[in-house]
């Protein structure tokens, strides 16, 4: 039996809710509402007249899926890709914006989700290579 790469999992749960995120932003734009509006209109200004929401959701959404699906050239090589710890901090930025219009709240479920696999995978000290690699060992003298 195989072991559970924690990070793939995240990474493809990431990569859902990103897609979804964008569909919901797109839907927005053309039926726009917070969620909160049955607790407050003051935030009604951030999805019409002009959809600034569904632009930022738009933008967070395109963020991770290039984050989680990169160009095999350019962002893998980086250190940026490669770091739990960078996601960690960054998703929970679009769990903020997508939760607050009505129609992202299963792509803010889904990245929650996603978060929570990626910090079980940061807490067993896993690395993030791309899927269709391995992680490279260190080359040094090995102990028999």
């Amino acid at each position: 039996m195989g072991r559970l790469i924690k990070n793939h999992l995240a990474r493809l749960i990431i990569m859902t809710a990103a897609a979804y995120q964008i569909a919901a932003a797109i839907h927005g734009i053309f039926w726009p509402k917070i969620f909160w509006d049955f607790k407050t209109k003051t935030l009604d200004g951030a999805v019409k007249p002009f959809p600034i929401l569904q632009i930022v959701n738009i933008l967070f959404g395109l963020m991770g899926l290039a984050w989680e699906w990169p160009l095999p050239i350019i962002i893998p090589k980086s250190a940026f890709h490669r770091s739990i710890g960078a996601r960690l901090a960054i998703y929970p930025l679009s769990v903020f914006v997508a939760i607050l219009l009505y129609q992202g709240t299963n792509a803010a479920i889904y990245y929650l989700v996603g978060l929570a696999l990626y910090f079980w995978a940061y807490s067993e000290g896993e690395i993030v290579c791309m899927p269709w690699k391995l992680p490279e060992r260190a080359r040094g003298p090995t102990k028999a």
